[in-house]
């Protein structure tokens, strides 16, 4: 079909789930809407690999570097004292957006443009509080539905929440983290399905189910009770799909299903704060007078300095690259491909130059070992929990990989699989083009036109690159490809 004003769409999200585990007998839904639509088999996310920078990146057709969203923490040094910023609270957020002059994301996002043009977008979703909101951190600024399965201060406009409790039932408070959250999803499903949809008819609408994330981290990536929380996301997918086949996609609705990042497995615990304070350094997790280095908690190393020279930053990689957990290391670029400090790359090769961004950004070594549920991937971390567990923001493939299918009569040949590399990035610009809305100059994702059905699908030009940079022993190269005017980061390994 030819690009129509009248299409809408459905992004379905399932957090952190890993494309190979999308399966007829864990996933039979998902699988029914690949036999649908197209699948994207070699579909990625961005760097970090990050709930908070991917979400963002979904919804501004970017990276790190353009909507500034660095990481799930960061440390904010446009004030004085600098300050330490959990993006998981969505008060925080609102009052950061204001303070700023409406620029926490540094981009306009799909919520905005929509709006500029008289559309409208909606979303559900059990994530954080941030994450809720980062889907469309302006909602309330022009009468769109935001709801949270769980969280109310996430939620606008307050009658669309007060309707939404009266059809579905009162929100219940997030269970704890040990606990796969089943409520929430199911909540969320119904709110959409009963509420959102017949009433409102958003033209975008992101339904996000936050898990298998928050179960891989507490049981383990392929864990049962893992599993059991896919099932049941797939379960309550189901719902959507059939409402889909009934009657959404008679009535124009696209579906695109997502995830953000995957899984891999934790297997060494260390404490970068030690080494760092071995090595000499006032390390610690916030700023403070007594602090040289803020090592910002996380499975992707966000490290800041209070002396952030350049002498500072190169003495600060030359200890980490000599321990056994580093991973491919980032400082902001000295030319086209190194970093200012020896033995780390540029940030800009992996889209994450901001002025948020952190002086040394790094990766934990990680490995294709195989964990005891038979899934590639693992990883030295720094975290509190025990080992086996699921986790993410580097650049091991399996962590980049994400699900990405797409269905409606906008897209071509149901049943199909696509390997063009493809990404978050670039949803939010098929989208726009399929509504006859021009993408902002800041969108640097591309427009999926190898799986649309209104024009012959031309094989656009696909070049693979690879950079490098050493130090003493350490040696880390960096895989990219290219695919047109968009360019994905495939991954990184460390050889010494």
């Amino acid at each position: 079909m030819t690009p129509d004003s009248h299409c809408k769409f459905l992004i379905v999200s399932f957090d952190g789930l890993r494309p190979d585990l999308v399966s007829p007998e864990l996933m039979p839904n998902l699988c029914r809407l690949q036999s649908l639509g197209v699948t994207l088999s070699n579909h990625r996310t961005i760097y970090p690999s990050e709930t908070r920078s991917a979400f963002p990146s979904l919804v501004t057709g970017t990276s790190t570097g353009g909507h500034g969203m660095v990481g799930n923490k960061y440390v904010d040094r446009s004030v004085a004292p600098p300050r330490y910023i959990d993006t998981s609270d969505a008060v925080l957020l609102r009052k950061l957006d204001l303070e700023s002059g409406g620029r926490l994301m540094s981009v306009p996002t799909l919520g905005e443009i929509l709006a500029a043009a008289g559309r409208s977008m909606a979303v559900l979703a059990t994530n954080t509080p941030g994450t809720t909101r980062f889907f469309h951190h302006k909602a309330e600024d022009f009468g769109h539905v935001r709801l949270s399965g769980h969280f109310p201060e996430a939620c606008t406009p307050n009658d669309a929440l007060a309707e939404a409790e009266a059809v579905v039932g009162p929100l219940q408070p997030a269970p704890p983290e040990t606990e796969p959250d089943t409520a929430g999803q199911d909540w969320i499903t119904s709110a959409f399905l009963e509420v959102v949809w017949p009433k409102y008819r958003p033209d975008v609408t992101v339904l996000s189910y936050g898990e298998p994330d928050i179960t891989s981290h507490f049981h383990g990536t392929g864990a049962e009770a893992t599993r059991g929380i896919i099932a049941h996301c797939d379960r309550q997918f189901g719902r959507v799909l059939d409402w889909w086949e009934a009657e959404g996609r008679t009535e124009g609705v696209q579906i695109i299903a997502i995830s953000d990042h995957g899984h891999i497995t934790g297997h060494t615990r260390v404490s970068v704060i030690d080494s760092l304070r071995d090595a000499g350094f006032r390390a610690g997790t916030a700023p403070a007078p007594d602090v040289d280095v803020v090592v910002v908690p996380g499975q992707v190393g966000a490290l800041y300095l209070a002396d952030p020279s350049t002498e500072q930053i190169a003495r600060l990689v030359a200890v980490i690259t000599s321990q056994p957990w580093c991973g491919p290391v980032f400082t902001r670029p000295k030319n086209d491909i190194q970093g200012i400090a020896p033995g780390s790359l540029g940030s800009h090769l992996v889209f994450a130059d901001h002025t948020r961004a952190p002086d040394v950004s790094f990766s934990f070594r990680a490995d294709d070992g195989v964990d005891p549920f038979g899934l590639i991937g693992g990883t030295f971390y720094d975290n509190d929990r025990r080992t086996g567990l699921g986790v993410h923001g580097g650049l091991h493939p399996k962590e980049l990989a994400a699900v990405g299918i797409v269905a409606g009569s906008a897209f071509s040949a149901p049943g199909s699989v696509c390997g063009i590399p493809s990404g978050i990035c670039d949803f939010a610009p098929t989208i726009l083009h399929l509504l006859r809305i021009a993408p902002p100059d800041a969108m640097s994702g591309r427009v999926l036109h190898e799986v649309l059905g209104h024009a012959p699908r031309a094989i656009p030009d696909v070049r693979n690159e690879a950079f490098e940079a050493r130090l003493g022993s350490f040696q880390q190269v960096l895989r990219r490809v290219q695919v047109g005017s968009a360019t994905y980061v495939e991954g990184a390994v460390i050889n010494g």
